[in-house]
């Protein structure tokens, strides 16, 4: 433990930075009619599954309270409950290690599955093994990983990303997944039809066959309980149960956020996660399981606890908050940003408002600098959060950290450069007065109240949005002409 907690740790690695900035990836997106009807259609459906849930609880806002402070005070004393975790897995029959990062967390998983001998494995959905690439590295050493989650197999087999923490495929309809199927399942049934029953017992036999030959499963964790090393997942599907409890070796990564204390802690967890994720009052299927029973579902049991950035944004008070996160997606269903540009947009497997404070904090808020910008502060999601993530806080924080850096260059971003140019215009009235005027050559330009097109550097502005047409008449005109000399 010397050398993981109470230390830096290495900022995140895997699959959390993006390739593009958000503007630049959004903009396909946008253009994207079929994506934008998709998932209109999917957040509209899952929010009011929820409202309706939530609805039902007279207690509900208690509960929230209840769940920001129970995490609030786990992180508070993360390294005991950590500590405590490891001595109960060990003692019973499992095996704990500690990954400081991606590269060391793939390379302990890809070690631990080698040793068994066997060259395919099967998945639980698990956010920790896509924020570290695990089938990737799985895959370059010889491994394939089949993913069991429905969502999760339609992305893998379309060769996609996820877009949704959730519902992974929740940029693709149903049509489109018929031909996902019909072209990369074998020996799927021709006639095959976009129904959803149909499309769900092709997915069935498929994953039925890799359930009942594999030897080794991979999971992730919704909860680590540390005061008897337990192990929970919850799902819908069924998959993960048979993920958990058929092969001979189960591997488990989990983000060491995910411990909570004690049993008690999960009655308020349980009651949260499936109305914000889902919008059910309860999981089809809440598998727990502790260390190793003789004769009774895996007989080897390791996990793979992962930091991968979180040490470094537990030493923030302010955004470690960010790390409360139980991944149920509410706030992704209610973000007006989300809704328009999908996950793929945000470049990291945590999108919307959550993983635009989460992924920045993670790998450092240079490597994500426009995901914080990636919000209308509407406050939506603070107020769909079931553990009271104060997000638009977050994000104005790491923007004033982003602006801080920029300062530090020696060679000022032309934002820098314009935002100091108003800044002494708009310090001395005569100054101010000018450049009113100055502005109204600007008519020029616009039409219909428009202005479409600025050269350069304002194109950089015109190129995503009209500006407004100047007026005929400023503000001090105005008011001269209408109360002389009235002040």
């Amino acid at each position: 433990m010397s050398t993981f907690l109470g230390v830096p740790a290495p900022r995140g690695v895997g699959h959390l930075r993006g390739e593009q900035s958000f503007p630049d990836a959004a903009r396909p997106a946008l253009a994207d009619s079929q994506l934008r009807r998709n998932l209109g259609h999917a957040t509209r459906t899952i929010r009011d599954k929820r409202a309706r849930v939530v609805g039902e609880l007279d207690d509900w806002e208690e509960l929230r309270r209840a769940g920001e402070a129970l995490k609030a005070a786990t992180m508070a004393r993360l390294d005991e409950h950590l500590e405590r975790l490891e001595r109960e897995v060990t003692a019973r029959g499992g095996t704990v290690h500690w990954a400081r990062d991606a590269y060391e967390a793939n390379a302990i998983v890809t070690r631990l599955v080698r040793e068994t001998g066997e060259t395919e494995v099967v998945k639980v959905k698990s956010m920790a093994t896509q924020e570290i690439g695990l089938n990737e590295a799985l895959e370059a050493a010889g491994v394939m990983a089949h993913e069991t989650d429905l969502a999760e197999l339609i992305v893998q087999l379309g060769g996609d990303l996820p877009s949704h923490i959730l519902v992974p495929a929740i940029h693709r309809n149903r049509a489109e997944i018929r031909e996902i199927f019909l072209r990369e399942m074998p020996g799927v049934d021709p006639e095959l039809t976009a129904e959803p029953r149909r499309l769900a017992m092709a997915a069935r036999a498929h994953l039925r066959e890799r359930f009942l030959r594999a030897k080794v499963a991979i999971s992730g964790a919704n909860f680590g309980v540390a005061d008897t090393g337990t192990l929970l997942v919850v799902e819908s599907e069924g998959n993960g149960r048979m993920c958990l409890t058929l092969p001979e070796t189960l591997i488990t990564v989990m983000g060491i956020e995910k411990v909570v204390p004690t049993w008690q802690d999960l009655e308020v967890f349980l009651q949260l996660l499936p109305r914000s994720s889902t919008g059910e009052r309860m999981n089809p299927y809440t598998s727990a399981w502790t260390g190793v029973t003789p004769g009774d579902g895996p007989q080897t049991f390791h996990l793979v606890l992962l930091d991968n950035g979180r040490t470094a944004t537990l030493g923030d008070a302010e955004g470690r908050t960010a790390l409360h996160c139980i991944k149920c997606s509410a706030c992704m269903n209610v973000c007006p940003v989300y809704e328009r540009t999908g996950g793929h947009a945000y470049g990291s497997v945590y999108p919307g408002p959550i993983g635009a404070v989460l992924s920045p904090q993670l790998t450092g808020v240079e490597d994500n600098a426009s995901l914080p910008y990636a919000s209308s502060l509407c406050g939506a999601c603070f107020d769909a959060c079931p553990v009271r993530i104060d997000i638009p806080s977050l994000l104005v924080r790491l923007r004033a950290q982003h602006v801080d850096a920029q300062r530090a260059r020696r060679v000022p971003t032309a934002e820098a450069v314009a935002m100091a140019a108003a800044s002494w215009v708009m310090s001395s009235p005569s100054r101010f007065a000018a450049a009113e005027k100055a502005s109204r050559a600007g008519r020029l330009l616009g039409r219909a109240g428009r202005i479409s097109t600025l050269p350069p550097p304002m194109s950089a502005w015109t190129a995503s949005r009209d500006a407004p047409q100047p007026p005929k008449e400023t503000f001090r005109e105005w008011w001269a002409r209408e109360r002389g000399g009235d002040r």
